[in-house]
């Protein structure tokens, strides 16, 4: 979402970099391309000027000019406000009593509902046990929506079809958690195309019926300042506890995120990264402003490889590895968590110094096709990859739909990160002798990543 911001904020950077003294004119000049890039990212215009006019004053203070880097010096003030821009810290989500509510409120088409499913995921992950309530009575289909949802997270919905009460509906929704023990009933409320008084009304005796802990405004991130807008008028009404952004993976340019927070003094809370039910996360401003400015997101990065490789098989994964055992058939699997990571060019921006390369040649779409290839070989095959005439690999190019030229590029390069492998094994059990490194093959993540470059 932020890649043309990111892309026009380092090349600003780069050029203050290239500075050995910067003098008041260098810093001004630079910090007015900065407000153009933010107000090209749709940033509210007010928010910008504060931004800047906050930066400018840090950036000409004597430990800036004075420094013997002044220009990252710039850069890590601009990366401070940025932060508190954002919200500061990451804002948890606030539980009260024995049954905590949260209401998720917003306009159509903001994705309440699959935003809702999202959020029930994520609390059973932290072993939470949440129920959702069917809330809107105006959509067609959306209880349907929402129950489908539920089954395919096998957690219980709450509807009462015919009832248009909504009130009604909320307190049977608490008294059938009591009943199933749940202790998370989340709101699935209606919306509108815009912002009227008779949604505002039943919100409000919504929130009185309910007494939530969490009032969450679900805004999707691509409406850019209007999202702010919409922001200040549920809050002034409903008093909003934060927000959800979703579409953070589209191709929008991201003001929503950077300006919200600014407008309603309320923090983000999650952001949805995707589709799946599984795609929504807490946002965590310093992680967001690290990959907006080309820093990466290492931690993030740590996070979900933890989350999605089993501990057994990393074990045997570095078992492999240290004995030069890696075959094309690990190498698969791999590919099977990376895919179930995110999306690969998500993945390459948490990287520092992978976000800064413009144009890199790596997508999904390698991942497929590589994919294709090596399911195109047989076991033996993967396991013995040295087996692999030319008759062998025309009938696997053939299979894969790809080219002979692509698998055999794909095999040396397959045979190159071997070694690697191999040398980088061989360093770990040397540092293990000295008490330094021995588990540095079971980094998370370690040896996941496929060979880099489109193959043509």
């Amino acid at each position: 979402m932020f890649d043309n911001l990111s892309n026009k904020l380092q090349d600003i950077f780069r050029n203050l970099r290239g500075y050995g003294k910067l003098s008041e004119s260098n810093i001004a000049d630079a910090l007015r391309e900065v407000r153009i890039a933010l107000v090209e990212a749709d940033v509210n215009y007010d928010v910008a000027v504060q931004f800047i006019e906050t930066v400018k004053v840090r950036a000409l203070g004597q430990e800036v000019l004075r420094s013997v880097t002044p220009g990252q010096q710039v850069v890590k003030v601009i990366h401070d406000e940025l932060v508190k821009l954002l919200g500061g810290a990451q804002s948890p989500l606030q539980y009260g009593h024995a049954l905590n509510k949260i209401m998720l409120i917003g306009l159509n088409g903001s994705g309440k509902t699959t935003t809702a499913g999202k959020l029930a995921k994520w609390l059973a992950a932290q072993g939470r046990q949440p129920l959702l309530a069917a809330c809107d009575v105006y959509r067609p289909a959306a209880v349907d929506q929402l129950q489908t949802l539920g089954a395919a997270l096998k957690t219980p919905v709450f509807s009462k079809l015919g009832e248009m009460d909504v009130c009604a509906i909320a307190k049977q929704a608490l008294q059938f958690a009591d009943l199933q023990q749940r202790n998370v009933v989340i709101f699935d409320t209606a919306g509108r195309f815009q912002i009227d008084e008779p949604l505002m009304e039943e919100l409000v005796r919504l929130k009185a019926a309910t007494q939530p802990q969490e009032i969450l405004l679900v805004a999707d991130a691509a409406t850019g300042q209007e999202a702010a807008n919409v922001a200040k008028a549920f809050d002034s009404r409903l008093g909003l506890t934060g927000f959800i952004l979703t579409k953070m993976d589209g191709d929008a340019r991201g003001g929503a995120a950077l300006s919200i927070h600014s407008v309603t003094r309320k923090p983000v809370k999650f952001v949805g990264v995707g589709e799946k039910l599984e795609d929504l996360e807490p946002f965590h401003p310093d992680r967001l402003a690290s990959r907006i400015l080309g820093m990466g997101d290492i931690v993030s990065l740590v996070e979900k490889a933890e989350e999605t490789m089993d501990e057994e098989k990393a074990k045997a994964l570095e078992k492999k590895m240290r004995a030069n055992d890696f075959s094309l058939q690990d190498f698969l699997e791999q590919l099977a968590m990376i895919k179930r990571m995110g999306p690969l060019e998500n993945l390459l921006a948490m990287i520092p110094g992978i976000g800064n390369v413009k144009n890199l040649a790596v997508s999904d779409k390698d991942l497929v096709r590589i994919e294709a290839i090596i399911q195109s070989m047989t076991i033996k095959e993967r396991r013995h990859p040295e087996i692999l005439n030319g008759r062998r690999r025309l009938r696997i190019a053939k299979g894969s739909g790809t080219t002979v030229t692509e698998v055999n590029d794909l095999l040396k390069r397959f045979g190159t990160m071997r070694k690697m492998m191999k040398n980088m094994g061989n360093l770990s059990k040397m540092m293990g002798r000295l008490g330094g490194m021995g588990g540095m093959a079971r980094m998370p993540g370690m040896g996941m990543m496929p060979p880099m470059g489109r193959f043509r």
